[in-house]
């Protein structure tokens, strides 16, 4: 074989590697590039993703219960069964006529129980003793959508003593009083979401304006629960016919476009 042939093809060689070498140096620089490109895209993205505010927005609205449920109880005694019966049944009347007498119709009282209690019939306890053997105790029950009805029936409470009603549990305790009921929530929800969403936007758009930035799309929120107070403080929520319903919604808006 010829010898300047060997050195030609020993030449090339030599020659080959560098360029093979800058090939694949262009093309690592060029997916290097590439995905830091790709890597910063991502970043600013996510910078922009992050950048949100949240804000609250409440919504409250006075209503009147629609339902008014009130139990009472009251109680005899008698020396004979019978004369407890006579006696529970003169006190049922009082009671019925009362509560007609404020408004409530007597279809909307029902009988809830009747509780019997024999003293001697007693395990424990002076049962020899007991002057009046039998301890009847009966419970009504006056629900009505006449909320007006019920605060001046409860208001006349008094009128029931004077007549000589024993109200109350045989073993003690206060008077029940009427527990008022507001049912239509789904029917004012929408409006009051709608509010405090409408207030929520509000806030966004104003610390917005603040920061120099522009309020850009909703990206999540939430509702929140749905509270039902009554309207004057000190007074249990079930005891009151003016209720305040209140609704706070949280929202997470993105800043700039």
């Amino acid at each position: 074989m010829d010898n300047n042939c060997d050195t030609k093809k020993h030449c090339c060689t030599k020659m080959a590697k560098p360029l093979a070498l800058v090939a694949t140096g262009a093309v690592l620089a060029f997916g290097l590039v590439t995905i830091g490109d790709k890597v910063n895209q991502g970043l600013t993205h996510f910078r922009s993703y992050d950048r949100t505010i949240t804000v609250k927005g409440l919504a409250t609205k006075e209503v009147e219960a629609d339902v008014a449920v009130w139990s009472l109880s009251f109680n005899v005694t008698g020396e004979t069964l019978a004369d407890a019966q006579t006696s529970l049944a003169g006190s049922e009347k009082i009671v019925r006529d009362f509560l007609g007498e404020n408004g409530i119709k007597s279809d909307e009282v029902r009988l809830q129980n009747i509780n019997v209690v024999d003293r001697k019939a007693q395990v424990y306890g002076q049962a020899s003793d007991a002057a009046l053997r039998f301890i009847l105790s009966q419970t009504l029950v006056a629900r009505t959508n006449d909320i007006g009805a019920m605060v001046k029936a409860s208001q006349n409470i008094s009128d029931l003593v004077k007549s000589g009603v024993t109200l109350g549990d045989p073993s003690g305790g206060t008077t029940a009083v009427p527990q008022y009921i507001f049912t239509k929530i789904n029917d004012i929800k929408p409006a009051l979401i709608a509010e405090a969403t409408k207030n929520a936007r509000a806030s966004a758009d104003q610390f917005a304006k603040d920061a120099g930035q522009e309020l850009g799309a909703m990206r999540s929120a939430n509702q929140g629960y749905i509270e039902i107070n009554a309207k004057d403080p000190g007074i249990n929520e079930p005891e009151s016919p003016q209720k305040s319903i209140r609704v706070v919604t949280t929202i997470d808006y993105l800043l700039g476009k």
